[in-house]
């Protein structure tokens, strides 16, 4: 649904109160709150879908009893903690050690044997929107486990400061582990006093996490894997589209582009892709 779109269905939606639903702020309010955000942050909300952002960002506005968008504006301004629960909240950050397993284990016995050795020490990896960093780490353990070369490397980014953080910590709940097999956990976490684990250095030192915006930034060349998971369905169908056209222009001939189960390409062909497994595609 694109931002006009979006506006045209609103038009009448604040008539719902009247019936005890919560009353919405302005489209033209919001569309405002937009702009200015990007002028002022860098952030660009443009590609993501509206009623999602719309309704992530009121949340926060009734949550400090204000009245408008722009006195929440002002509040991000002069407030570096509301800034960055700001940016958390409209960021996704849901994720686990090894989501859908099965698709991991595949790129474990299947995949990543033959990119490493036609790479070697030349191998690069991308998780693209990492949140708290379990998709890179993930990727990670797996390099330790088939032993792969030091040089092998996990490029880990995100928008949201606050996940990178996290992630660079590597500290994590038993419940991000669900998905783990005993045998990893043991391996590659260290159970804290806590009771959360701590993932151990060597896999930490396969992973670089950095900053990066991809609705704006650049993208790095020559991977030969992308992970990219649950990332790309919040936002807009044309945004989508040049994303999964600049990664298919990030990988090197024969690399890999891992999505999430719930992630269609439909136009793979047309970007120089071909599908070698479901959710999994292959640069021509």
């Amino acid at each position: 649904m694109s931002l006009e779109e979006f506006r045209k269905k609103r038009q009448f939606s604040n008539l719902g109160s009247q019936f005890g639903e919560i009353k919405e702020f302005p489209v033209e309010e919001f569309e405002w709150f937009i702009k200015k955000v990007k002028e002022s942050f860098g952030l660009d909300l443009t590609g993501y879908k509206p009623h999602r952002v719309k309704r992530r960002i009121e949340m926060l506005i009734r949550k400090y009893s204000l009245s408008s968008y722009k006195e929440y504006y002002e509040l991000l301004l002069k407030d570096n903690k509301k800034k960055e629960e700001f940016f958390d909240r409209l960021t996704i950050n849901v994720t686990e050690f090894f989501r859908n397993p099965e698709k991991w284990w595949e790129l474990r016995d299947r995949f990543l044997p033959k990119l490493l050795s036609e790479r070697k020490n030349k191998f690069k990896a991308w998780s693209a929107g990492c949140s708290s960093g379990e998709e890179p780490y993930s990727l990670a353990i797996l390099l330790e486990e088939l032993k792969a070369p030091i040089g092998a490397k996990v490029l880990a980014t995100d928008l949201d400061i606050g996940v990178l953080n996290k992630a660079r910590l590597g500290k994590y709940e038993e419940r991000s582990l669900v998905s783990t097999p005993q045998s990893y956990i043991n391996k590659y976490f260290e159970l804290l006093d806590s009771g959360k684990f701590m993932v151990k250095p060597s896999v930490k030192a396969r992973v670089k996490f950095k900053q990066h915006n991809l609705l704006q930034d650049p993208f790095e060349k020559d991977f030969d894997i992308i992970i990219c998971r649950n990332v790309v369905i919040y936002f807009e169908l044309h945004a989508k589209e040049i994303l999964y056209k600049k990664f298919a222009e990030s990988l090197r001939s024969g690399g890999l582009l891992f999505v999430g189960s719930t992630e269609r390409i439909f136009n793979y062909k047309q970007i120089g892709l071909t599908v070698v497994s479901p959710f999994i595609y292959q640069k021509l």
